[in-house]
């Protein structure tokens, strides 16, 4: 086995979940993480914005400060880039598997559909932050955003973005649905009308079958 096969083999896998807020996804992060540790692997949960100090701090500004739409994209990918160079990489690199709560999707998502930025300024952000590293799995939780929103009203008070009108939330469920029509070999969909329960067996059956 030359040494690079040997090098990749050794790279842990990156898995991010994504959905419109309200979608559920974060209810599941722990358990499919826990499920991945009891078939052996290392594993980090983190998130997005998020993961580092300085990421938390930026986290902070995103959701409480109010900003135009190129300064929310700027400091999302500010806060990816020491993301990746403080917890995601190296983690990877260790062999250690990372599941983190959104991740690029989402800015393609909230900032190039929500803002409507476009897929274009994200990409070139993309481009400088992380061109040589893509998700191996994005678990897509899809839910209509009425629903997602009787859901958010329902839960917490709502923070910044969160508080966007319906058409918002219509573009960013868009979005979401033009990256996994991009990509589908590397998203896995849940319908995220479903149970809990349900949704649980779906991840289970699916590490189970599929890593």
């Amino acid at each position: 086995m030359s040494t690079a096969s040997t090098e990749a083999d050794a790279r842990g896998r990156f898995i991010t979940f994504e959905g419109i807020d309200g979608a559920g996804k974060s209810s599941h992060i722990e358990g499919f993480a826990n499920a991945l540790r009891a078939r052996g692997h290392r594993v980090i949960v983190t998130r997005e914005p998020g993961g580092s100090e300085l990421a938390e701090a930026i986290r902070t500004l995103i959701l409480n400060h109010a900003m135009s739409a190129t300064t929310e994209l700027l400091l999302a990918f500010a806060a990816r880039a020491d993301h990746l160079e403080r917890l995601i990489r190296p983690a990877l690199d260790r062999g250690d598997w990372v599941v983190c709560d959104r991740f690029t999707d989402s800015t393609y998502a909230y900032q190039g559909g929500g803002r409507s930025l476009g897929g274009a300024a994200v990409a070139d952000v993309e481009g400088l932050v992380h061109p040589d590293l893509q998700p191996d799995l994005t678990i897509y939780f899809d839910l209509a955003p009425a629903i997602a929103a009787d859901r958010r009203s329902a839960a917490r008070a709502a923070d910044r973005i969160e508080r966007e009108d319906q058409a918002f939330f219509e573009r960013v469920a868009a979005s979401y649905r033009q990256r996994v029509q991009a990509a589908p070999d590397r998203f896995l969909v849940i319908d995220a009308r479903l149970t809990l329960q349900n949704i649980s067996k779906q991840l289970q059956e699916y590490i189970d079958t599929c890593l």
